[in-house]
């Protein structure tokens, strides 16, 4: 609950790695009350005092919308209980995917709700992995991006020798390279054209994948549709064994069904978002991002430097 002057608080979008956090740290969660009126109306109130403290409110913004409400409100409160400094920490952000307006009249959804966190009222924000890196120049508050290659890179050390890490598209190039760099591995990319949404066709794969084995890396996997193309187009280019590293497990629709029918040899993800207890889960490993979090949580109390966990190629 305390460490030194600072308090960690959930949401309910993903209780599970709230408390994984905060055992990380050798804490408690602190108290807070979430209700729901007849017509679902949300209503929040913190359990204990948080004036002048440093608070940390975990909650990703995954589906449904009012898990984003709710991170509002929870910062909203925290900041008319005069909390010293919020720092809303989001292992997933929501709506990362609409960043630019690609289209007539539409909404540049990723800035709207950049300006929707820092108008409640937090100071800072964390996340893991963006779906688009520039979403961080949507805000006028600091910003720490973590990224996913710390938490999976470590289980394919042992794959170097014979390993290529793949980028489903050209836009996942900086990610791939990240964990490239770590691995010591060569770089692929595949070129693909997306006619419209959640639905896309591999057009070219620019690089060698034959005799081996291939890590497909991206920060989220929605219907699979894509994921699955792409092992099925490596396949057919004499790629070995096909493993994945995708942050974000949104898995809606037929995901995983799709991908225990496919040739994948493993899927890794975290637990930014959480499953669904009773999905089949034969060909997905979750690995906790927990420990990352942890620990830029921790140092971000102490004004201490968490550079070394940005782990990206800037070159």
């Amino acid at each position: 609950m305390v460490k030194g002057d600072y308090k960690i608080f959930a949401g309910s979008s993903n209780i599970e790695l709230a408390e994984k956090i905060a055992i990380k740290l050798d804490m408690r969660l602190g108290a807070i009350e979430l209700k729901r009126f007849s017509d679902s109306e949300i209503w929040i109130k913190y359990g204990e005092n948080i004036r002048g403290s440093d608070v940390f409110i975990i909650q990703p913004t995954n589906p449904p919308a009012e898990n984003l409400l709710e991170l509002l409100i929870m910062v909203d409160a925290a900041k008319r209980a005069s909390a010293k400094r919020i720092t809303a920490v989001i292992p997933y952000f929501g709506y990362s995917r609409q960043d630019r307006k690609d289209q007539p009249r539409v909404s540049i959804t990723a800035k709207l709700v950049a300006n929707l966190i820092t108008v409640a009222g937090a100071d800072r924000v964390m996340t893991m992995d963006l779906h688009a890196s520039q979403i961080q120049g949507f805000f006028d508050i600091p910003f720490d991006h973590l990224y996913g290659s710390t938490v999976f890179s470590g289980l394919f050390d042992g794959f170097k020798k014979n390993l290529v890490v793949v980028s489903p598209d050209v836009g996942g190039i900086k990610l791939a390279r990240s964990y490239a760099k770590r691995l010591h591995a060569d770089l692929v990319v595949i070129d693909k054209r997306r006619p419209k949404q959640n639905l896309a066709e591999v057009v070219h794969i620019i690089g060698n994948v034959e005799n081996k084995d291939v890590l497909l890396v991206d920060d989220l996997i929605d219907t699979a549709g894509t994921f699955v193309g792409a092992i099925k187009a490596l396949k057919k280019k004499g790629a070995r064994n096909i493993y994945g590293a995708i942050t974000h497990p949104i898995l809606s629709g037929q995901a995983i069904e799709r991908i225990n029918n496919s040739e994948l040899t493993k899927l890794y993800v975290s637990d930014t978002i959480p499953i669904k207890k009773d999905a089949d889960l034969n060909k997905i490993s979750v690995i906790s991002a927990s420990g990352i979090f942890a620990e830029a949580i921790r140092r971000t109390y102490n004004n201490e430097s968490i550079s070394s966990l940005f782990d990206m190629d800037k070159s």
